[in-house]
């Protein structure tokens, strides 16, 4: 990242995984500029980044999700300064969807490769192709291994961020 004096603005968000014969990876299109982007959005006053990339999921593919492990940190500067984005590998739970917020056109679920092509953002498509294999090898594991889809209480499961930088 270039030299800014600007703070920079926190978002969180996730890869977020629908199971099926092949898994898919949820991308949705913003409507401000048609951009094809991975479900995130910045932290409210307060809000730990966890949580922000969970309500951040649900608010923008309507899907409720479990959140899982913690995946990585993007960092880029964005038309309002320089932005540090926070990811977790999230599970979308079977039959729980609904609308997307308004500022989402369209919600797409797509294999890996489609979704690396379908993003619009270098900074996006670099870390998908980063760690989407692993991702999904881990989502497959924790799929056989886990309870049915709704059991538990949807909080996050697995390693989580230093309490500094939760």
């Amino acid at each position: 990242m270039g030299k800014t004096n600007r703070t920079p603005v926190l978002a969180a968000g996730g890869i977020v995984v629908r199971h099926g014969p092949k898994p898919l990876i949820a991308v949705v299109q913003r409507r401000k500029d048609d951009a094809w982007v991975l479900p995130k959005g910045k932290l409210k006053p307060g809000e730990k980044p966890i949580a922000a990339a969970r309500r951040e999921a649900r608010e923008e593919t309507g899907a409720e999700v479990r959140v899982h492990e913690f995946i990585g940190v993007i960092s880029y500067l964005g038309d309002n300064g320089p932005k540090i984005v926070h990811f977790w590998r999230m599970r979308a739970l079977d039959g729980a969807s609904g609308k997307p917020m308004d500022d989402i056109k369209a919600v797409e679920w797509l294999s890996l490769s489609a979704a690396i092509e379908r993003l619009a953002m270098p900074h996006e498509k670099s870390f998908l192709r980063n760690v989407g294999h692993g991702t999904l090898k881990r989502a497959a594991k924790k799929v056989r291994g886990s309870p049915p889809a709704g059991a538990g209480n949807g909080h996050a499961e697995g390693p989580r961020l230093p309490a500094e930088a939760a």
